[in-house]
């Protein structure tokens, strides 16, 4: 699992806008974007003029932070959408959007991406019925994400899923609360995609 050392709060100054990686607190004034919406360090209130390399490399760090991942798994990631049929960017993001961790953050069972990640690893989802403890493996069309039997009846995991019940859920998506599962009616499309990014210069990028 990538983790960042650093405070995740500066990633989001660093990109100037929210990367959604503190949970509730990004929806709500104390979001350190909110009060202070330019890069951290002496000279963060300095106009940068970015061009060129500096620009495609600031869409692929603000693409790679939003999901949480590190370098090497982003590349591969970037690889695998590569070798499909289709426009590289677009597939890129979608198989970004249906990473298990996003999708767990996405339908309101967790608090942040990091924190599906960690529940995850700890073993508290299934994808049909099967135990998954890998943050990064895709659903499919038809797939069903749930809690586990024995996690489903923790009334920690039950309050989030209750104070996230108003949660916006993407079309691709569909959410019962009550049965605290999730199905995957098709695959996202471009505009389903949260993040305000221009993918094509992410390819551009690794395209050198």
């Amino acid at each position: 699992m990538a983790k960042e050392a650093r405070s995740v709060c500066r990633l989001c100054r660093v990109e100037r806008m929210k990367l959604f990686l503190k949970g509730a607190k990004c929806l709500t004034d104390k979001c350190p974007v909110e009060r202070r919406p330019y890069p951290p360090g002496e000279h963060g209130r300095a106009r940068r003029r970015i061009l060129g390399y500096g620009i495609q490399l600031r869409e692929k760090q603000k693409l790679k932070r939003y999901y949480g991942m590190s370098e090497r798994q982003f590349k591969l990631f970037f690889q695998r959408a590569e070798r499909k049929k289709g426009i590289t960017g677009e597939t890129l993001l979608s198989m970004l959007e249906r990473r298990l961790d996003n999708v767990i953050f996405l339908i309101g069972f967790s608090h942040s991406r990091f924190h599906a990640r960690q529940l995850i690893i700890h073993g508290h989802f299934q994808i049909n019925g099967t135990k998954v403890a890998s943050p990064s493996i895709l659903v499919d069309k038809g797939d069903v994400v749930s809690f586990r039997t024995k996690s489903g009846n923790n009334d920690e995991f039950k309050a989030i899923v209750e104070a996230n019940k108003s949660k916006t859920v993407p079309g691709w998506l569909e959410v019962d609360s009550e049965k605290m599962e999730a199905h995957v009616l098709t695959f996202p499309s471009r505009e389903e995609v949260g993040i305000p990014i221009e993918e094509h210069l992410v390819v551009e990028l690794y395209s050198r």
